[in-house]
């Protein structure tokens, strides 16, 4: 197998739960975007006017402490009765932001219709200044509609992008931890086994010991004749060279016996001392 189908082989060995995982969560967060019901937003803007010039700053922090109101029931039971929503599906519906450097309101109202989430914001709105306006003696402060909400072109959501990368995020998450479970409780990856087997050493040949570097007990040992019991081919073995041995030894030595004389000739030449007188007598 070429080294390109390995790697490749690998990789979906390994990364096979996230590969799996994206697609399926992005799959279905198109679905989700497909099937949800559509919801528009629109937003109205109430102005806080100070009635003494020069407080700014005022009409600023009564601009906070109205935006928080917004949402209250004081508020939502006058445009409930309005719209035709009850106080609790309005305080879902509705919301307040303020500026923090700005004497306003923004008022949002969502809804399953343009014209719908339009008219929740206007109602709000107008509700919100209806209540302020009842203290304006004590706060020196007015409420007027600066802008009211306009009916929006489509809806905020859902959002077929937004939907599909949060499916696909989620997907990659979970394909995450499908792959650090497997690790951690399954055998090891098919990359780290082929480089464990890499990296170990292959086994060194065995060296011959130098003989004059044995143990003497060693060599004392290997010196003993081994003693076999009788009918085995080890004693066998060893009596015949035994008796060979002492065969050779044997035979060397009476050769030798014999010949020794023979190399002698003079001594055996010379004549006895007696037959040398005996013949200077009879001379």
């Amino acid at each position: 197998m070429t080294t390109p189908l390995r790697s490749a082989r690998h990789l979906v060995r390994r990364w096979w739960p996230v590969a799996l995982a994206v697609p399926l969560g992005a799959a279905a967060g198109a679905g989700y975007a497909v099937v949800s019901h559509p919801s528009y937003a629109a937003s109205a803007y109430v102005l806080v006017v100070p009635q003494n010039p020069g407080e700014a700053s005022t009409a600023t922090n009564f601009a906070q402490a109205y935006g928080r109101l917004a949402g209250q029931p004081q508020v939502l039971a006058v445009a409930a009765a309005e719209t035709g929503h009850t106080r609790s599906e309005l305080e879902t519906l509705v919301s307040g932001t303020t500026s923090p450097d700005a004497p306003m309101i923004e008022i949002t109202g969502t809804g399953g219709r343009p014209q719908e989430a339009a008219e929740t914001a206007d109602a709000v709105a107008r509700s919100l200044v209806a209540f302020a306006n009842t203290s304006s003696r004590d706060t020196n402060v007015r409420l007027v509609t600066l802008a009211p909400a306009a009916e929006p072109d489509k809806p905020t959501t859902p959002s077929a992008k937004l939907d599909v990368a949060v499916g696909a995020a989620a997907g990659l998450l979970l394909g995450s931890l499908v792959l650090m479970t497997r690790r951690r409780g399954g055998a090891p990856a098919p990359e780290a086994a082929e480089a464990a087997e890499a990296a170990e050493p292959a086994p060194a040949p065995a060296t011959p010991r130098p003989r004059a570097e044995e143990p003497a007990g060693k060599a004392h040992a290997e010196s003993e004749p081994k003693s076999y019991p009788e009918g085995e081919p080890g004693n066998s073995a060893k009596t015949g060279a035994k008796t060979g041995t002492k065969t050779e030894a044997k035979t060397g030595a009476k050769t030798g016996a014999k010949t020794a004389p023979e190399a002698e000739p003079a001594a055996a030449v010379e004549p006895p001392a007696k037959e040398k007188a005996a013949a200077r007598s009879g001379r």
